[in-house]
């Protein structure tokens, strides 16, 4: 009997076909930017849910459509944790499963208009909140969240001033939801509505980029982002940053004059308060520059612990420091070691747990000028998350500097994937964003999400941007209102999921067919019908034809 229920969940094509259309709006993310499979992607996962004969089976289409997803979108980290991957799109995907049921519930026929109106909000609700909830860092971290997919549209991404990457989520799924509410309706009140909501979410993004002005900046700032290329050596990686920053000294004819250089994460290999020579090194390339040397430490600490720091470094030694705090699941440590612990041994994951900081605080450093320049540095993963960068930009950064190796994942999308998210994070702070990668890609972006400067991870070498700083009490919405807009996504699934246990309690007292889409049925016996309803009274028989039974 196991083997036989086991044939049957694995027998039917048209769940493999979610499983394809899952991957399908992945293709919207970099490296392949097809932004508008954003706005239409979704529509055949949708399509495939909906024909689906019973919410069971919607369910089961929502898994196998996000287990899809998140397959293609992350099959970049096979080399670092091998066949965890499967087992990872497997455990995420269960969280499609409820927008399975309620793409089958709002969009089954007849379709009417207001079940039209209400899947318009319902799956895009439903759609954020499954972001939402996996963007835990115990579940691994908001990467690949569909929002980010339009980093390279300032005007969509001033949706995210508004509500943070959560909004842009919103507007594409109701985009998505719209098409195939044109693709499903018959009658015109419904396709009116499919046609609103795809209007309404295209829209949305420039009517609030025209809305909003951008601040006029206090003061502009040079920074110098350092990618000194592929390297295995920790001796190589810091000659080569070392060598590329010396060519920013202000005695060289012609040379830039920036006011900070940032290095890649990793670039020193060694605990540098044990090793003066290194230090001294970076002590006088700061004085020789005139610019403060932010760097990034990866070693054993004294006590036996391994952490990633980064320290800002002056003439004068070192200035501040910050400690990463969201580690990366698999490559810095793994979750439940005790029972995954395994997966170090066919992959390369974590061979060991490493030690986090304390969250999200200001490094003080000073230009050239010796005018204090607030920044807020964060490490690698950690440029996914946007509360991280919201909580600097509340203490008061009028930067937000990303440091980065990313050479584990060179040749597949997750560089230009991660460089992407900083123009995301630029717009929903209204600061500007910059990225220093050990191998590429190193960006910077303005504080609308507009890019600047971009080295992809052919290429090595010194960027030299020049910055304008926005006021540090400048706040936008997404600032000041945070996480709302997923707080109302879980609003409404829990909406939509008491709507639809009533609708499941009604129907187990006979009068709502809710389990199969009667297609062939000519009429509904409801018991104790009034009179001038067009249903038979209690004492006459009247049954309808025959119709396939309801899959309860």
């Amino acid at each position: 009997m196991g083997h036989m229920a086991l044939w049957r969940t694995f027998a039917k094509p048209l769940r493999y076909a979610a499983l394809a259309a899952g991957a399908l709006p992945t293709l919207a993310f970099p490296q392949l930017n097809l932004e508008f499979l954003g706005w239409c992607g979704l529509v055949p996962g949708i399509l495939i849910i909906r024909a689906a004969p019973s919410a069971r089976e919607a369910a089961v289409r929502g898994w196998w459509l996000g287990a899809g997803f998140i397959l293609a979108a992350m099959y970049w980290l096979v080399p670092s944790i091998g066949p965890a991957l499967l087992l990872v799109a497997v455990v995420f995907g269960v969280l499609w499963t409820g927008f399975g049921v309620a793409a089958w519930i709002v969009l089954r026929p007849p379709l009417r208009p207001a079940r039209a109106l209400a899947a318009l909000a319902v799956l895009p609700g439903y759609w954020v909140f499954t972001e939402w909830a996996r963007s835990w860092q115990g579940f691994g971290g908001p990467w690949d969240v569909l929002g980010a997919s339009q980093w390279q549209h300032p005007a969509v991404l001033a949706l995210a001033a508004v509500g943070g990457v959560w909004l842009i989520s919103f507007a594409l799924v109701a985009a998505n939801t719209g098409i195939a509410m044109l693709l499903l309706a018959r009658g015109l009140a419904v396709r009116m509505a499919g046609a609103a909501g795809v209007a309404v979410a295209l829209a949305a993004g420039p009517v609030a980029y025209a809305l909003s002005a951008a601040v006029p900046p206090v003061r502009h700032v040079t920074v110098a982002l350092v990618q000194p290329g592929l390297t295995n050596s920790k001796n190589l990686r810091f000659d080569a940053s070392l060598r590329l920053s010396g060519r920013l000294g202000a005695s060289r004819p012609g040379a830039a004059r920036p006011d900070l250089i940032v290095w890649g994460e990793s670039s020193v290999g060694t605990d540098i308060r044990r090793e003066p020579v290194l230090f001294g090194r970076i002590k006088r390339l700061a004085a020789d520059t005139g610019a403060q040397v932010l760097v990034n430490q990866d070693a054993s600490l004294p006590d036996g612990t391994r952490s990633k720091v980064a320290l800002l470094i002056g003439p004068r030694g070192i200035v501040g420091s910050y400690t990463k705090t969201r580690l990366v699941p698999f490559g810095e440590y793994i979750p439940l070691r005790g029972a995954l612990g395994w997966i170090a041994t066919v992959s390369k994951a974590a061979a060991s747990n490493m030690v986090p900081g304390h969250g999200a605080h200001l490094m003080h450093a000073t230009d050239r000028m010796g005018r204090p320049l607030p920044l807020g540095v964060l490490i690698c993963f950690e440029s996914a998350f946007p509360d991280m960068s919201r909580v600097d930009t509340d203490l008061g950064a009028q930067l937000i500097v990303y440091q980065t190796s990313d050479s584990t994942f060179q040749g597949s999308w997750a560089p230009a994937q991660h460089a992407a998210l900083g123009a995301v994070r630029a717009a929903e702070t209204g600061r500007p964003v910059v990225q220093a990668a050990l191998t590429g890609d190193t960006a910077a972006f303005d504080p609308r999400g507009r890019l600047l400067a971009l080295m992809t991870a052919q290429q090595r070498g010194v960027t030299v941007v020049r910055l304008g700083l926005p006021p540090a009490s400048a706040r936008t919405l997404y600032d000041r209102l945070g996480d709302y807009v997923p707080w109302a996504a879980t609003g409404i699934v829990l909406i939509a999921a008491l709507a639809g246990y009533q609708m499941v309690r009604r129907a187990r007292g006979g009068r709502v067919p809710l389990e199969r889409n009667l297609r062939r049925a000519r009429s509904v016996s409801v018991v104790g019908a009034s009179p001038g309803t067009g249903l038979p009274p209690d004492n006459v028989d009247q049954r309808a034809p025959p119709s396939p039974p309801a899959d309860r």
